[in-house]
């Protein structure tokens, strides 16, 4: 480690303020961020710990019947209060371990957009609305790639808006050390058509998979996704897989899910 100030501000506002000096930056769990700055891959000169800001956390309905999660709201708060959408809740709380689920964030973990995570999936094809301290943005306009997002400079994740679908749910093939996601697939089944969303597979980060889409707007059972899989053109190839194995993956998680759905 090096050396660095640290800030802990009590409300937003604070936050944004901190947030303006030249290399701050925030930290939610610091799940991802504190292994960083162990192997030297950021440097910040401040920190700002969103930590202390009570307005970020908490789960609440909203008056539309979203669920509304605040962005300081740990996994582990997650799985514990988020009934009314048992499929966020079950993918909550099998993120990490246990120190990772009291720690780490859902605004943090969605604001980092690592490839493997597993919230960007459920934000995706829930269709979620990420709240800032400066704007609302729509779930499939967040997302940018790898680690990217469509957050500005200095912008907090302050809250995601989930509509609830009719049935969901999340399967994943995980990584057995890290529990993170080789593949992951949310599917979203909704009065108006369904959504799928990938994590974990593309070297693109999350995604959404139209043709499964498709097939299970008509027929949202297993079978309808016979025969079909992504292209493994596109598709990470590590040591714990190729492309083609992982878009393999992509097919058995998605039927495993439909099943799971119901």
């Amino acid at each position: 480690m090096y050396a660095f100030d640290i800030e802990r501000p009590s409300t937003i506002s604070d936050a944004v303020a901190a947030l303006k000096t030249d290399e701050a930056q925030p930290l939610g769990g610091g799940q991802t961020l504190i292994p960083t700055l162990k192997q030297r891959l950021a440097s910040p000169s401040k920190l700002v710990c969103l930590s202390g800001i009570a307005e970020m956390k908490g789960i609440c309905d909203a008056d539309d019947g979203r669920l509304c999660i605040g962005g300081g709201t740990t996994h582990a708060e997650v799985a514990a209060g988020a009934g009314r959408y048992p499929a966020l809740a079950a993918l909550a709380a099998n993120i990490g371990d246990p120190a990772v689920r009291n720690r780490g964030t859902i605004g943090g973990s969605i604001a980092n957009n690592d490839p493997a995570a597993c919230y960007p999936a459920a934000v995706l094809a829930s269709g979620a609305t990420v709240i800032t301290n400066a704007r609302e943005i729509a779930a499939d306009d967040y997302f940018q790639g790898m680690f990217t997002t469509a957050l500005d400079e200095g912008e907090i994740v302050t809250e995601v808006k989930f509509p609830v679908p009719e049935k969901a749910a999340y399967m994943k093939f995980e990584q057995p050390a890290s529990r993170f996601a080789l593949t992951g697939v949310f599917v979203a089944r909704f009065a108006d058509g369904v959504r799928v969303a990938v994590t974990g597979a593309s070297e693109e980060g999350v995604f959404r998979w139209s043709e499964a889409e498709a097939a299970l707007s008509s027929n949202f059972s297993a079978g309808a996704l016979e025969g079909l899989s992504p292209p493994a053109d596109g598709m990470i190839s590590d040591l714990h897989g190729s492309g083609a194995y992982r878009a393999n993956l992509v097919a058995v998680m998605t039927r495993r899910a439909v099943e799971a759905a119901g």
